[in-house]
């Protein structure tokens, strides 16, 4: 499948949209989030969506964060994986209840044990990062951007 619309040409057609989604995005390293964290859970949320060029852009980002590559080999299985934390877990649960829509989504367990391991400032921020995500798989799957070279 080609391409409908270049990343870079999204890029330069949408560069207000770019830049403030760019914006957005860092928030949550602002907020107090760990990069390898961010980039795990931008990893899940793109291989439930099906994202190709997302999910090779977080798998890059996620090495270059110093994600053991154990753990990127994982992340699909992470719930019968002894790699992930506990503050882990509760972030992947929660991005997977937010990225999977449905009658069960954004249930109080996975809510509960996402705010056991997230501050008044981080957890809104999770929220916003997954939601963010979503979003980016949206316009890559749509518009079936290239993926990105390994790192």
């Amino acid at each position: 499948m080609s391409a409908r619309l270049d990343f870079k040409d999204f890029v330069e057609r949408s560069r207000p949209v770019y830049d403030a989604l760019i914006v957005i995005s860092k928030s949550a390293v602002e907020a107090g989030l760990e990069k390898a964290l961010v980039e795990l859970i931008k990893v899940r949320a793109s291989q439930l969506n099906q994202c190709a060029f997302c999910l090779q852009f977080h798998i890059n980002l996620a090495r270059q964060n110093g994600v053991p590559q154990a753990k990127l080999d994982q992340v699909a299985a992470w719930r019968e994986s002894a790699l992930f934390t506990d503050r882990e877990r509760a972030a992947l649960a929660w991005t997977e209840t937010l990225t999977a829509l449905g009658p069960s989504a954004a249930n109080d367990v996975d809510y509960d044990a996402m705010r056991a391991h997230f501050d008044e400032a981080q957890w809104p921020a999770l929220t916003t990062a997954i939601g963010l995500i979503n979003l980016w798989n949206r316009l890559g799957v749509g518009m079936r951007y290239t993926p990105p070279a390994s790192a």
